[in-house]
């Protein structure tokens, strides 16, 4: 399982104002930091950028990549932002991402096979509304894999996103649940073993209880990465969370093994 920063947001008051500045130190400096911690790729949430889309995306990839040569996910509902930063990025990139949604369906997915790159789909009905169950989310996943297929992305180059819910919802425990359900069928669901990433904040939106936040964080990331999860998008800069996530990855892999067991193997 590895790890993508979900740091870099434009919902942060700090990059909002670089943004709106045009001043790439924030970015860079929040970016570094990410590196630092041991991100496999930055997540880069610019929002639609309604004004001066192309202009913005520009200055958000220039001012990451001045810092790193790590994966990029471009994170925008905005198929004009996307492709500016497709058309200029030098470092991997993977689209996220989407959904059934008309316009993503129509201008978005259609540029994972132009520029060849991985794009994340999401297991949203049109309107971003939230499947029930496993069932809906099976049945969501095949028709991402049609479209896709008729749109000619190879189903190598999808990952699927089954949308980890807030906790507070009023069925988050069961839909969270569910995630984890999905994960594992999809192998059996696809016939091949398809790329899975999951949103592990999106879990505790709104925890004001720090200390009970990374409880359940760090609960839940030894769920996901036991249910094979392949990359797990979080703050990277908390340190228990990341840890955690590192040792409970490495250890569900070990006990994946058919092989002799000796306590060494485990992380300490």
């Amino acid at each position: 399982m590895k790890l993508i920063a979900d740091n870099l947001r434009i919902t942060k008051q700090e990059i909002h104002k670089a943004l709106k500045d045009l001043d790439p130190e924030p970015i860079q400096v929040l970016v570094k930091q990410c590196v630092q911690k041991g991100a496999f790729a930055i997540d880069v949430n610019t929002g639609p950028l309604g004004k001066s889309p192309e202009k913005g995306m520009a200055f958000f990839i220039q001012a990451v990549e001045s810092v790193t040569d790590l994966p990029l996910l471009i994170d925008t509902s905005n198929p004009d932002a996307m492709e500016t930063g497709l058309k200029i990025a030098k470092n991997r990139v993977i689209i996220n991402g989407f959904s059934l949604e008309h316009l993503k369906l129509e201008r978005i997915l259609p540029l994972a096979k132009e520029y060849n790159v991985d794009i994340v789909g999401f297991l949203l009905y049109p309107g971003s509304r939230v499947p029930k169950d496993e069932a809906q989310r099976c049945e969501i996943v095949l028709e991402l894999f049609e479209r896709a297929e008729k749109a000619g992305v190879a189903k190598e180059k999808i990952i699927i996103d089954p949308v980890v819910p807030p906790l507070a919802w009023e069925d988050g425990i069961v839909q969270a649940r569910t995630v984890l359900n999905v994960i594992q069928m999809l192998p059996d669901l696809l016939g091949f073993k398809v790329q899975t990433i999951a949103g592990v904040s999106n879990l505790t939106t709104g925890a004001k209880d720090r200390v009970k936040k990374n409880i359940v964080e760090q609960s839940y990331m030894a769920m996901l990465a036991g249910a094979g999860l392949n990359y797990a998008l979080l703050d990277i800069l908390n340190c228990q969370t990341v840890a955690f996530a590192g040792a409970s990855a490495r250890t569900s892999a070990i006990l994946a093994q058919e092989t002799l067991f000796f306590w060494e193997m485990i992380p300490g």
